[in-house]
């Protein structure tokens, strides 16, 4: 068994190496995994941000190989596919076809498998819920040889585990969800300046009401005047225009060549790009038709992004706080940011609704979501992240397993007090450096 290519994170952090990649090129021609000596995890494209997509010392099942597209229903938009299959690649079928994903990340560039095992959210939360909401069956693989079809009817508690269980319940080989129809790849999109979190929500709480896909960038370093405003971003698909003959957005040919150096990211260059973003939109308020890539995906169109953090890389922290109280609590954890001086370079706020998830670990709830990007400065970061910790958990929150990569055991099983039905259901042979981080000190 030869290393492939060595699983890494989007975040670069924590930089650990498993035993052993081991592909797979065919759903029907997998190796016998019962026969392997260490623990499995599969791997995709490794955009999840901490360590959910890595395993330590173990094997690392490499099922992005798996990109065939089995069949599609063009009149119910019912599409199925192997697991390997990136949103893009699905994207590429389906908007031709006037059809689109039901839900989606912030980048295109994951696997339908990822999607289900991250149980992954988007801009229309309050509208549509999360990717495993949309699922209709899938085929799952375990380490015996074992091949369960799942699905709401039919081995019910897998479906349910599977979702949003971080790849730990076996290899879905094959999944099936239902895409929503559209007219053409256009967004009718509004951008709105907001000066305060009281503003955000005024103008949170009205277009969560007529728009289907709603999201915000929030300032959380400078000063009083600074700090809490931003700019509102809501959509709906364009009934307007007919399907032009190319569905595919503009791309600028931009990356990032390099790890950039670790002085790049600090206070002052924080606050210089956010001021400048801020800036960029002059009127209060703006309306345009745009693509749907740019409007979904603005951080695809710079290839390896995530260098702009150094070699160290860094930390996405996002929780979900119930509305009740949130806004205040929202205020004081963006204060303990600004007071830090470890500034986010991109900041997202966004409302949950409450549109359940049938995923057994989902982590979307009714209630604020704060997204932030802190580049990895060693021991300060982190005591950053614990008192941001405390003050989450003080209001009633939690905290994104699939960007985590520091998460403290005691919190992810309060968080997730499903956790040991879970593990009912996970395949004897997986496991993950996650797992193992949050929950193996418990058992001791």
């Amino acid at each position: 068994m030869s290393i492939q290519r060595t699983p890494q994170s989007w975040g670069r952090f924590p930089r650990v190496k498993p035993n052993a990649v081991l592909p797979v090129y065919w759903r029907h021609e997998v190796p016998q995994l019962d026969t392997l000596e260490k623990s499995i995890l599969p791997y995709a494209y490794g955009r999840s941000y901490g360590d959910s997509c890595l395993n330590e010392g173990g094997i690392s099942l490499d099922v992005s190989n798996l990109r065939h597209f089995i069949s599609f229903d063009e009149e119910q938009g019912l599409l199925r596919c192997e697991a390997g299959v990136s949103l893009a690649e699905v994207l590429e079928l389906a908007v031709p076809r006037g059809w689109f994903l039901p839900v989606t990340p912030g980048t295109k560039f994951v696997s339908v498998g990822g999607a289900i095992a991250n149980d992954v959210h988007g801009k229309n939360h309050h509208k549509g819920g999360t990717f495993g909401y949309h699922v209709t069956q899938f085929e799952l693989l375990r380490s015996d040889g074992t091949r369960l079809i799942c699905s709401p009817e039919q081995n019910s508690e897998f479906f349910q585990a599977t979702i949003g269980g971080l790849g730990l319940t076996g290899v879905i080989l094959w999944a099936e969800f239902r895409l929503k129809p559209i007219q053409n790849p256009y967004i009718q999109m509004d951008s709105i300046l907001f000066s305060s979190l009281d503003e955000y929500r005024q103008i949170a709480e009205e277009s969560d009401k007529g728009f289907e896909y709603t999201v915000s960038w929030v300032v959380c370093l400078g000063n009083e005047k600074e700090l809490g405003r931003g700019f509102f971003s809501r959509g709906n698909h364009d009934t307007t225009q007919p399907m032009p003959s190319n569905t595919q957005g503009k791309h600028l040919p931009l990356a990032v060549p390099f790890d950039f150096p670790s002085i790049t990211l600090n206070r002052l260059t924080i606050r210089a790009f956010n001021l400048a973003i801020y800036n960029k939109q002059r009127k209060k308020y703006v309306h345009k038709l745009t693509h749907y890539d740019p409007f979904f995906y603005p951080l695809d169109a710079i290839h390896a992004w995530n260098r702009m953090y150094g070699k160290r890389g860094f930390f996405q922290y996002q929780f979900v706080i119930p509305f009740e109280g949130g806004y205040e609590a929202m205020k004081e954890i963006m204060q303990e940011i600004n007071r830090s001086g470890e500034g986010s370079f991109l900041t997202v706020l966004k409302s949950f609704g409450d549109v359940r998830s049938p995923g057994m670990l989902s982590f979307p709830r009714p209630g604020l979501t704060l997204a932030l990007d802190f580049a990895n400065h060693g021991t300060q970061t982190l005591r950053l992240l614990d008192r941001l910790d405390a003050m989450v958990n003080a209001a009633g929150g939690l905290i994104y397993p699939a960007k985590d990569a520091r998460m403290h055991p005691e919190d992810f099983q309060r968080y997730f007090p499903r956790w040991k039905e879970f593990e009912q259901y996970m395949d004897p042979q997986f496991s993950s450096s996650f797992w193992r981080r949050v929950t193996q000190p418990a058992a001791q």
